[in-house]
Parts: C-alpha cells; sequence; structure tokens
C-alpha cells in the first residue's frame, strides 16, 4: 500500500471445513462493514479443494454457497451438493461469472492484507496463516502458535489447566479403540469415572460442530453421540429398506447438509464415494449382498473424541482483544441462556436457540475474576489479536473454561461483537482494530517488518486523519418494534461502514419521549431490552472496562459518550447536536 491508497483487503471465505457457510456470513460482515474510506474489500472465496478465487461481488450477496458454486447446471440428481463432490472439476477452470482462480504467488498483486473470516481445519489451525506467512500476507488473527493452539480441544484442556488449575475430567477415546462389541463396556466405564451427563467433541472443529451430550442412561444414546463426533453413521438394513424412494433421497440430502450430516466424500467398505446420488443405489447394493449394517465414514473424519465430565453452571462467553503494546484486556463477559438442552452448531446459529446478557447475573467480584483468568489464558497461550473463550461459572464460584476460538463467528451481532460495543466500538470500527492489531501483532514475529511498519504506519496517518474529520450527523428514528430496530441496526451499520456521515440511532419509546443511544445499545437482542436498559443504571463491570479501554477506543472512534439521553421531541434533540 503506498501513502494515500486505500488498503486492499482480502476477505477470505469459504475453505474445506464444515463451517464453511459461517465462514461465508462472516466474510459478508468484513465485505460489507469494513470502512471503506480505509479499505477496500476484496472477496476471495476458497473452494473445497483448496483454490483461491476472486469472487464477483455480486455474489457475496447469495444466501448460501452452493446457490453460486458449483454452478447450478452442475448439480445432479436433485441434490444439493457442494464441489467435492464433483472431483472432476478440482482441475478445470472456475467460470468467468463465479471469478478468477489466483495463485499464492498473486496475492500480492490483489490485496495488501488477508482477512481470515475461515473456521475449523486448514482455516484456523495455522495452515493457511503458514501459506500466508511464506508468501509475505499479513493477515488477520492469531499467529501459528495461538492457532495451533486455538483448534485442539484436548490440548487446549492440559494447557489451559496449567494455567489456571481448572479440574475437568476428560477421556481420549481413538478411532481403532471404537468397536462394537466394546461399547457396552465403554459405557459402563465412562459412566463410572465421569458420570451423566456425558459431554462429547470431536476435537479440531469449532462452532459448536461435533459436539453432544449424553443426558441419559442409555447405551443407543451414547453410540449415537460418538458416532456424530467421529462423523461416522452406522445404518442398519432393516432401516433403509424399510425407506421409500423419497425418503432414501432426503436421507442422501442430509447426509450432504454439513449442519447435519457429516458432509461428501465418505467412505463405506473402504471405497470413497463423491455423491449422494452414487450412495445411495451402493446402499442398495449392500443390503443385497446381506450385510446387516452399513459403516458410513467422512473422508476428513476424526481420529480421536474427547468425552468430558458435564459442568454446571452460567454458560458465559468472554472475548479478548490486546492494546496497541500487546497486553491483553478481557471484554465484558456474556451470559448464554440456552432455550435449548444442547448448544450445538444449529443452537449457536438459528434464531431463538438462546440469548445473551451482558455481563454475567453474577457478583461484579465474580465477572472481574472471569476476565482475569480470560487475560491470563489468552496470553499464557501464545494467542493475539483477538479471543472468544467459553466457560462456565459453577454454584461454588468456579470458573472452569474450554474451547478457545481464534477466529470467532463474525456476524454483525455475534458475541465478539457485542462485547466490543461494549467499549464503545462499533462493527467497522472493530473490524478496523483487527486489520491494525493484526499487522502490529505480524510485526512482532520479525518477519517482513520493516514493510509491515510502513503499511502499519500510512494506516495509523488515515485513521487520525479520518477521526479529524467532523462529519455530517444523520439521525436513524425508528420505534419500538423489533423489525424498525432491526432495520435502524443495518442501517446504523451501513452508515459507518461508509465512512461519510456520522449515523445516530434515536429509539422513540413507548413513553413518547426520543432517546439518542449509546453504540452498545445498537447490539442488544430485542427491543425491548433497550428499552429496560433506558432507565437502567450502567453496570459497573461495563463502566470498568469502558475506562480501561478508553485509549484504545479513541484512537479507532473517538471521544465516545456511553449516556442516553432524552428529548421531548426529535426538534429538541436536533438543536442540542
Amino acid at each position: 500500500m503506498k501513502t494515500g491508497i486505500t488498503m486492499r483487503i482480502g476477505i477470505f471465505f469459504g475453505g474445506p471445513s464444515r463451517e464453511r457457510e459461517i465462514s461465508f456470513a462472516g466474510g459478508k460482515t468484513a465485505f460489507e462493514y469494513l470502512d471503506k474510506s480505509l479499505f477496500e474489500p476484496v472477496p476471495v472465496f476458497v473452494d473445497s479443494f483448496g483454490r483461491f478465487i476472486l469472487l464477483e461481488k455480486q455474489l457475496m450477496y447469495s444466501s448460501e454457497i452452493r446457490e453460486f458454486y458449483p454452478a447450478k447446471n452442475i448439480q445432479k440428481a436433485g441434490f444439493k451438493t457442494y464441489i467435492e463432490s464433483y472431483p472432476e472439476l478440482a482441475s478445470e477452470p472456475v467460470d468467468n461469472e463465479t471469478g478468477t482462480l489466483i495463485t499464492p504467488e498473486q496475492f500480492k498483486d490483489y490485496f495488501d492484507f488477508a482477512f481470515l473470516a475461515m473456521h475449523g481445519p486448514d482455516c484456523e489451525d495455522g495452515a493457511i496463516q503458514g501459506l500466508l506467512e511464506w508468501y509475505k500476507i499479513p493477515y488477520s488473527g492469531p499467529g501459528l502458535m495461538g492457532s495451533a493452539v486455538g483448534i485442539d480441544k484436548i490440548l487446549q484442556n492440559d494447557m489451559i489447566a496449567l494455567v489456571n488449575g481448572q479440574e475437568k475430567k476428560s477421556w481420549t477415546l481413538t478411532y481403532k479403540n471404537w468397536v462394537p462389541e466394546e461399547y457396552a463396556l465403554l459405557f459402563q466405564v465412562l459412566k463410572k469415572h465421569l458420570g451423566l451427563p456425558l459431554v462429547i467433541k470431536a476435537p479440531h472443529q469449532g462452532s459448536s460442530i461435533g459436539v453432544a451430550i449424553v443426558k441419559d442412561d442409555s447405551l443407543e444414546a451414547f453410540i449415537s453421540a460418538v458416532n456424530q463426533c467421529f462423523f461416522r453413521i452406522e445404518l442398519e438394513a432393516e432401516t433403509w429398506k424399510s425407506l421409500d424412494t423419497a425418503e432414501k433421497q432426503a436421507w442422501g440430502q442430509k447426509v450432504a447438509n454439513l449442519d447435519e450430516g457429516i458432509g461428501f466424500p465418505v467412505v463405506l467398505s473402504g471405497k470413497t464415494i463423491y455423491h449422494p446420488a452414487d450412495l445411495l443405489p451402493e446402499l442398495d447394493n449392500h443390503f443385497v449382498a446381506g450385510h446387516t449394517i452399513a459403516v458410513l465414514s467422512s473422508s476428513n473424519s476424526e481420529d480421536q473424541v474427547l468425552v468430558e465430565e458435564f459442568t454446571t453452571g452460567q454458560e458465559f462467553s468472554c472475548g479478548c482483544i490486546q492494546f496497541d503494546d500487546g497486553k491483553p484486556l478481557a471484554l465484558p463477559p456474556s451470559e448464554v441462556i440456552k432455550m435449548v438442552q444442547v448448544f450445538d452448531f444449529n443452537a449457536k446459529y438459528k434464531p431463538g436457540a438462546s440469548r445473551k446478557r451482558i455481563p454475567v447475573d453474577t457478583s461484579l467480584e465474580n465477572n472481574q475474576a472471569i476476565q482475569k483468568v480470560i487475560a491470563e489464558v489468552f496470553e499464557q497461550l501464545g494467542i493475539n489479536v483477538c479471543v472468544r473463550i467459553d466457560g462456565f461459572l459453577t454454584e461454588e464460584g468456579r470458573i472452569i473454561l474450554h474451547d478457545p476460538n481464534t477466529i470467532p463467528g463474525m456476524s454483525p451481532t455475534s458475541f465478539i461483537f457485542k462485547q466490543m460495543a461494549e467499549i464503545g466500538l462499533n462493527v467497522t470500527h472493530a473490524l478496523t482494530y483487527l486489520v491494525r492489531q493484526s499487522i502490529r501483532e505480524r510485526i512482532r514475529s520479525g518477519k517482513n517488518t520493516w514493510a509491515l511498519r510502513t503499511l502499519l504506519d500510512e494506516l495509523d496517518q488515515r485513521i487520525n486523519a479520518n477521526n479529524a474529520i467532523a462529519k455530517p450527523v444523520e439521525y436513524i428514528v425508528f420505534g419500538a418494534t423489533d423489525e424498525e430496530y432491526i432495520d435502524a441496526r443495518l442501517r446504523y451499520g451501513r452508515l459507518n461502514a461508509e465512512g461519510k456521515i456520522q449515523p445516530v440511532p434515536v429509539l422513540k419509546g413507548r413513553d413518547g419521549q426520543f432517546y439518542k443511544l449509546t453504540n452498545p445499545l445498537m447490539f442488544k437482542e430485542y427491543v425491548a431490552d433497550v428499552e429496560v436498559l433506558l432507565s437502567s443504571e450502567r453496570h459497573p463491570l461495563l463502566t470498568e472496562t469502558s475506562e480501561k479501554a478508553d485509549k484504545l477506543t479513541r484512537f479507532y472512534a473517538g471521544n465516545v459518550s456511553f449516556n442516553v439521553t432524552a428529548y421531548s421531541d426529535l426538534a429538541a434533540l436536533q438543536v442540542t447536536a
């Protein structure tokens, strides 16, 4: 990047993992909410074969990846699948209407920085990070060490215990020891050592992919949970033969869906099958040959499954970011209020399955203790830039942590953005922080140091210049309905991203008053939550954390007010502006 020229941000999303659709949602957030006065977003779709495609920008508004890739004329037999179901296309060119294939050697021709919105294996485990370091492209998020630790739940448990001394019973089950003859014995052993319920996890996934809870003393439920986390299906002949043609078709589609199936390719009796249209006749032949069961395994199955004791208590999620000098700043923890029994992938990302409360409904001292241990784990695990760590606060006041997430989910209302809003940063400010602090941390690695220092200096000059500009104000006035609140939040975010004006959200309350809202209030889930907070005193933890963050917030967002102001009418508000 040269002085005066907008920094080009390659937004990497997709990838080979089961979380590619969540990745697409995060990529959309970066694409839409990056500060356009500082950055030019360049969408880079990574397909399941690991190829890099400069995506046509209009495709970023698709509802899902399968809507545009593979092309609709390729999909066959009424199924909706991903590109890996067509292995013959791995060496074929990409349709011009989709985008342009590029190689890592060409990255510098198209972007100056890689914003990583990808999740799971190959995406947040150090693989893509190492590739980018080799080609001297700075990237967002933690470096190689923090990424490697952040993807391994088994290693995380041991390292977190070294930091905070927590005790959490667990057992690692290997695939070679998962044999039908020993299912019942293994279940008895685990119940004896860990008790019920049992928490079963695929150890190298994120976004609650491959998570199951065995609540009841049921061998069948235990077998199903472990198979789910090995990404394996045991299908009985009797079950298969009871299905009609349409039901078999629906079953094959379910296997192909990454949020509920194991995905393709699958392996059956040592044979790799790429498409559900090919799998169905294979299963017919398998059972005609006299087999009583078919074992299907994802070609990217786990080799280990983590079994943990069930922890009861208040569930929370807490982000941690950094000051410019690298010191951690733990954000206000959010309490997860579940509306479902198992907080799995669908529960995390589908509306209505949970609610979030900031901070945790406990004492100030307990919230501070959560922040303290989060900051310690952040430092000691070698993580930098940003992380979200989940955990439980037990009735005895113990803090049990698990699952550091080095590339948190990035929808506009994700945990990390809600918590950064509490220190005064909107989504656009937060994205600018992620870019800038990531460059700062890449400098610390001692690679391409002076080029990165120049890039950082140029970005800082542009941020400071932007902050010095007095932007015209636009009031976003909405009424007390959830629909109006959501529309106002979207407009507020988009205007912030344009970087040309200063949007000011105003709620016309049920009492007829007009309330000039603070940034945190634009990140609540429902307008009723906003109404309650209008007359509530700000929680002392939120005040304390925002005061700690004041220098950081001022750099990215200028002077920020956390006080809600009421006006009798809109004209009175505009006079005082």
